[in-house]
């Protein structure tokens, strides 16, 4: 077994550009007129709005399955679960379908957002810590905020944001 072996997607996720900066390629997408941002590697395609199979006693957020080459996905409306104003579906509502990490092994999921906005390569130092609201705004999925063109991009931890658990448990608000 060769060292390279074990290098993680995180790890692969960092390259170094011409400057000598460590940097990383973010996908982002948009809801309610804020630009969210997860890590390009865990992206496995980008899908138009379709018809989902739903699922009985499942959280509203969750807005049932599709089968993706055999497997079946589960749907989570972002929109929902970050408890912001339903909207009605178009045609630049898509689903990203992306690898998601958890304690027991990886698994596929999408979510559905209001329209992918743009792929930015960003220097990892440019990437600020969430601010602390003292615990009365929900930070938790917020991986770190990054200016990009005049705007805040909000990075997500999906790995945090579409464990079991929390999709089991309560909607919360992301603080955008």
């Amino acid at each position: 077994m060769d060292a390279n072996d074990h290098i993680t997607d995180e790890a692969l996720a960092i390259t170094t550009d011409s400057g000598g900066e460590d940097t990383r390629e973010f996908l982002t997408f948009m809801m309610a007129g804020e630009e969210y941002g997860l890590d390009i590697l865990r992206v496995q395609e980008i899908r138009g709005w379709d018809i989902v199979t739903p699922i009985p006693n499942t959280p509203s957020y969750i807005r049932g399955v599709i089968n993706l080459r055999g497997s079946i996905v589960p749907i989570v409306d972002l929109r929902a679960r970050f408890l912001l104003d339903g909207i009605e579906y178009d045609n630049t509502t898509v689903v990203i379908v992306l690898k998601v990490e958890s304690e027991n092994g990886e698994r596929i999921m999408g979510i559905v957002v209001d329209a992918v906005s743009d792929v930015y390569n960003v220097n990892i130092s440019d990437v600020k810590p969430p601010p602390d609201f003292g615990g009365v705004v929900s930070i938790e999925y917020v991986d770190g905020l990054v200016t990009v063109k005049e705007s805040m991009v909000i990075i997500l931890d999906i790995d945090k944001m579409l464990t079991t658990e929390e999709l089991t448990g309560p909607a919360t608000a992301v603080a955008a």
